[in-house]
Formats: C-alpha cells, sequence, structure tokens
C-alpha cells in the first residue's frame, strides 16, 4: 500500500511535463534475446541513442536478452543506465553489475511503480507476457489520467503488427476509444518513434478525475 501510495501522489499533479525535453525514458523489453537479429540490433541503437542525447535509460535491471543488448547499448556510449529489479530476481546470471544504478524492489508492483517514478517516457520493445503486461499497465494509467507521458511502441520488423490489428478490432466493436488507441506512438525505427514521442501531445485528464483523486 505504500509504494501506490507513493505513486498517486507523485504522478500528474506532482510532476513537470517535458514534451520536447524527456530526461529519461524507462524500456519495457523481454529478458530473452528471440531469434530476430534485428531486435538486438535496434535495441543496442536505441541504448546508444538515449545516451547520445543525454536521456537516462531506466529498465529492468538484467544483462541477457533484449534488456541487456539495450542497456549495453546505452552504457558503451557513456549514458546513464538505471535498472529496477525485484529482490526474487537478482542472481548473478541474471542481473546487470555494471549499471550507473541498481534500485532493489520487494516485488514486481513496486518494480512498475518506481520505474514509472523514474520516467518522462515509455517505450516497448519486442517482449513476451511480461513485457505486454507492462505496457498495457502504462497504458491503462494513462487512459485513467495517473500519467500523462508519451508510449512508444518500436515495431520491430513488424513485430507488433498483429497487436495493433486487435487493438484496431477493439476501436471499431466499441471496447477501445480511438483517442485511447492514439495514445500509443508507433514507429520501426528509433529516431522515428522518438520525434513521435518528442512531439505528442498527451490527451487532458477524464473529466471525472479530480484533482485530489490523482
Amino acid at each position: 500500500m505504500n509504494s501506490e501510495k507513493t505513486f498517486l501522489e507523485t504522478s500528474v499533479c506532482s510532476k513537470e511535463w517535458y514534451p520536447y525535453n524527456m530526461k529519461s525514458i524507462v524500456v519495457f523489453c523481454g529478458s530473452s534475446k528471440g531469434n530476430d537479429p534485428l531486435v538486438l540490433t535496434q535495441a543496442r541503437a536505441l541504448g546508444q541513442t538515449l545516451a547520445e542525447r543525454q536521456i537516462d535509460l531506466v529498465y529492468g535491471g538484467a544483462k541477457i536478452g533484449v534488456m541487456g543488448a539495450v542497456a549495453q547499448g546505452a552504457l558503451d556510449t557513456g549514458g546513464v543506465v538505471i535498472g529496477v529489479i525485484p529482490d526474487f530476481l537478482k542472481v548473478k546470471e541474471v542481473v546487470h553489475s555494471g549499471l550507473t544504478e541498481l534500485i532493489i524492489t520487494q516485488n514486481m508492483h513496486e518494480r512498475k511503480l518506481k520505474m514509472h517514478e523514474l520516467s518522462d517516457g515509455i517505450i516497448t520493445l519486442p517482449g513476451g507476457f511480461g513485457t505486454l503486461e507492462e505496457l498495457f499497465e502504462m497504458l491503462t494509467w494513462g487512459q485513467l489520467g495517473l500519467h500523462q507521458y508519451p508510449i512508444g511502441l518500436l515495431n520491430t520488423n513488424g513485430f507488433y503488427d498483429s497487436l495493433l490489428e486487435l487493438l484496431k478490432r477493439m476501436v471499431a466493436q466499441g471496447f477501445l476509444k480511438q483517442e485511447n488507441f492514439e495514445m500509443i506512438l508507433v514507429d520501426e525505427t528509433v529516431d522515428g518513434l522518438l520525434q513521435k514521442m518528442e512531439a505528442y501531445k498527451p490527451l487532458p485528464l477524464p473529466k471525472w478525475i479530480k484533482k485530489d483523486q490523482v
């Protein structure tokens, strides 16, 4: 409960919004490397680009898979990389020991709250169940007005095409508003995605959300 209270107290009302000058971006991605070499290539390129733009990288703290690639891309370019990992995953074979900062949380929920607290934007790369869970929780928080950060989807080799088609079907069948679908900024290139995020104009807070509720 304490971590949830911290999130509610540090959301939209108390954090400034930087539409053109994001200071840090949280990246959600797989702890596996997959079988498409371009995924790892783009992950490294994203980390490198964030470092070159002096944008801090916040991510899941692992040295393996797509996670490890994006972190190493940033570190090799002199960037700031903050890992956030729950205590039960902090094992030698998984955790990255060369980060700028490593934050240990008690559980997965606290991990997501801390990653959100440290970031001004969100990017999702290819991954599995955990990656999708993180993406959709951030989208849900945005839909509810708990944050107004740009949410980017790096659609490497069309990895997320089928997911986007499903979301369009949700819109067509009345389960998802078009404006909420358009919260997802999609591009197949790192530079293109960051450009869309920098130009993002957040939706106004829902009328039924009162200031003291966020």
